[in-house]
């Protein structure tokens, strides 16, 4: 299934069902408990979607990819590198990432978002997927010049629309065999598969349930693949991950 999360005309905020003749259904209740299809509300490219998911926290994982690491030049790290981007960061579909005006470069990271589905704490890796409500795509935009000269990267990761995501929440994926990719003004950027990675989602979920409760909506953004490279005023930025959809976004200066 695909899950979308719109804005109606009354400035209210409903998930809805993305159907496969393109209409969305509106979904009543909580969609983490049960899905429960009500009327037709439009088609997808009529309705005003936002990010398909408002977490409490969200967890990014750095340096996760192999080919990735061997282009920054380092070795493949022993451990997860987590770290934090605020709930502030996000953005939906079409939204503007906007460019600090203290930041020089700023960069693209096409990535699998991973949507929790339920409350998750110390679980193994065996189950850990049991735990996932769907996937997303997802664009951690960074702050270069601000992430290398931090320790904790809060400016480098942590500003203001650094985290689109959308455009749906697919409830069916393999996350160990999804193609992930980049397009810059239509010229491809990155292109990789989560085959790539150096810690599969279901490693993630359970190291950092060891760490910390997961709940309902938390997001695990996995790591980016080879190619990053720098956004500017006026770039349109589309991040697309196989079976789930294409998550446009307009760049413009702040």
């Amino acid at each position: 299934m695909k899950i979308v999360r719109f804005r109606d005309h009354d400035n209210e905020i409903n998930f809805g069902l993305h159907q496969e003749d393109d209409k969305v259904a509106l979904l009543h209740g909580n969609p983490y408990e049960r899905i429960e299809a009500g009327p037709i509300v439009g088609s997808l490219q009529d309705l005003n979607l936002c990010s398909p998911v408002a977490p409490s926290k969200i967890i990014a994982v750095g340096l996760n990819y192999k080919l990735h690491a061997a282009e920054v030049g380092m070795d493949p790290p022993e451990f997860p590198m987590f770290f934090y981007k605020p709930p502030t960061s996000v953005i939906g579909p079409k939204d503007t990432i906007r460019l600090p005006k203290i930041s020089e470069h700023v960069e693209y990271e096409c990535e699998l978002a991973v949507v929790i589905g339920e409350r998750c704490s110390q679980v193994s890796v065996d189950t850990a997927l049991e735990y996932v409500f769907g996937y997303t795509c997802g664009n951690d935009i960074s702050a270069r010049d601000w992430q290398r000269r931090e320790t904790q990267w809060v400016r480098g990761k942590g500003f203001d629309t650094f985290l689109p995501l959308g455009p749906c929440i697919e409830t069916n994926l393999d996350p160990t065999q999804a193609q992930v990719s980049t397009r810059v003004n239509g010229e491809v950027k990155q292109s990789s598969s989560t085959s790539d990675l150096i810690f599969p989602v279901d490693q993630l979920i359970s190291e950092l349930s060891a760490i910390m409760t997961l709940l309902p909506g938390d997001i695990i953004v996995t790591g980016t693949p080879a190619g990053v490279g720098p956004i500017r005023h006026g770039d349109i930025v589309e991040v697309e991950v196989e079976g789930i959809g294409k998550l446009q976004n307009p760049v413009a200066s702040a």
